[in-house]
């Protein structure tokens, strides 16, 4: 068959390219898993196995990875056929690819590759928790004002805040994990769509190839994309989240805010302006974390409306760019977490800023109501009042204001004194008796940071599992390969 020109240029050849830099290792490792399949079940007489697997080792994985594609075979796929066919004959060659498509052995790999993927960018989002929870260590006491609707709002601690930050991440993980866990299945054996009359073994392809298990549906082994789908939208969570958190930290690096000094290494000056110490490493993990939402977000433009089968739009054109939106996924968290490990806050500056534009008024108001007795709307009100009267006349006692503002209010005027209103108004004060589950107080940041590391721990443990587990299947495919 000849293709057009055309047709070699716009698509062959950049298919070719792009199965070279992601399939060539799991295709290899497919060949090996079915050849010693079809051995074991008598499918594949043990001396054509044999001159098989002879075959299939004699190819140099690094040289393929050099040939320049000519147009005179498909794709990947029909280059290694023919390097097995001049290594061991045509006929015996031609038994490698009993009772299997190139539907089924595509949708095989693009999970092998898909779960490495997965696994790199849970290891990323583990990174940055670790870096997270250094920096919570260190902060459990730094007092400072946090926004709402871009305005000052309450008092909380660094380490409030930044546990926000890590549990979204820990959700991240929990949705990785389960796009790993409903990748991790093999469609191998299904064949075009409807398996075959031979007598196969899927389970034991699925064990050799590190999957949990064969896929179930032969039909649905090659026509869905859910997993797929599943993972480009727990990539694009993660990323659109981090990227809150970047545009944070980009605010909080202005000479404005002053909040956070990222150390020397991340940083730029300016061509022109010495005074300059621009924070770049987050503007590009903000950029590079835009590039894979917007790659997820075409991932899921390429699938949708298309047929429930077998179909190009989700094969060969599409699968680069999924893992290049996982690549910037990863670079985007790698480089954050790097980053924060060397994040300094000045907590006697937050601290002395953080009362500033009355952000402890809500405690006036609930002190009102817990030593009054008062309902909540009026002491809102008092607070109200007080805080216009104090702003008309700045020079006047807080506890005169106090008094004037609750007469407009109640029957009786309160009564408290200046040193007990400035303790009250205090922003340490307020962030001392939020002891609520999950709030500020250090007591609850602590027990909920040690929550965290047990967390952390947990999905280190899984990952290290799920790694051993593929390694183990590759030692297990090694051993039966070579047995052959």
């Amino acid at each position: 068959m000849r293709f057009a020109p055309e047709y070699v240029t716009y698509v062959l050849n950049e298919n070719f390219e792009d199965a070279k830099a992601n399939f060539l290792s799991p295709l290899m490792a497919l060949h090996y898993a079915h050849l010693v399949m079809l051995a074991e079940r008598g499918i594949v007489s043990k001396s054509d196995a044999h001159a098989i697997r002879e075959a299939l080792d004699s190819v140099n994985q690094d040289e393929v990875r050099t040939v320049v594609y000519d147009g005179t075979y498909e794709d990947l796929f029909f280059y290694l056929d023919r390097l097995i066919i001049n290594a061991c004959g045509a006929d015996v060659a031609g038994r490698l690819h009993t009772a299997r498509s190139r539907n089924d052995i595509a949708m095989t790999t693009y999970r092998m590759r898909q779960r490495e993927c997965l696994l790199d960018l849970l290891s990323a989002t583990l990174d940055l928790r670790r870096s997270l929870l250094s920096l919570i260590a260190q902060h459990h006491d730094t007092v400072f004002a946090v926004h709402t609707h871009t305005q000052r709002a309450q008092p909380t601690t660094v380490a409030h805040y930044l546990l926000a930050v890590c549990e979204q991440v820990e959700r991240d993980a929990v949705r990785l994990r389960g796009a790993y866990e409903r990748t991790n299945f093999n469609p191998l054996g299904a064949c075009a769509i409807t398996g075959t009359g031979f007598d196969i073994d899927r389970t034991l392809t699925a064990d050799l190839l590190g999957f949990a298990a064969p896929t179930r549906n032969t039909y649905g082994s090659i026509a869905t994309a859910d997993y797929l789908l599943e993972s480009a939208s727990a990539t694009m969570v993660l990323v659109t989240g981090m990227g809150r958190f970047v545009q944070d930290l980009l605010l909080w690096s202005t000479a404005e805010f002053d909040y956070i000094r990222l150390g020397d290494g991340f940083v730029q000056g300016s061509s022109i302006m010495p005074q300059k110490r621009n924070p770049v490493a987050l503007e590009h993990a903000r950029v590079i974390g835009s590039k894979a939402v917007g790659q997820a977000q075409a991932v899921m433009t390429a699938v949708h409306n298309t047929p429930f089968g077998d179909i190009n739009d989700t094969e060969d054109d599409l699968q680069p760019l999924v893992f290049s939106m996982f690549k910037d996924a990863i670079r985007a968290v790698r480089i954050v977490a790097a980053a924060l490990r060397t994040a300094q806050f000045d907590a006697a500056r937050l601290e002395a800023r953080a009362g500033d534009g009355w952000t402890t008024l809500t405690e006036l108001a609930d002190t009102l109501v817990r030593e009054q007795g008062i309902p909540f709307s009026a002491a809102h009100a008092i607070s109200a009042k007080f805080v216009a009267a104090r702003h008309d006349d700045p020079a006047k006692p807080l506890a005169d204001i106090l008094t004037e503002a609750s007469a407009k209010v109640l029957p009786a005027p309160l009564t408290y004194s200046e040193d007990a209103l400035e303790r009250i108004l205090s922003p340490r004060h307020f962030v001392l008796i939020r002891r609520t589950y999950g709030g500020p107080a250090p007591d609850e940041t602590r027990n909920a940071a040690s929550e965290s590391q047990q967390r952390l721990d947990a999905d280190l443990a899984w990952l290290a599992g799920a790694q051993d587990g593929l390694r183990g299947a590759r030692q297990r495919l090694t051993e039966r390969a070579a047995a052959l």
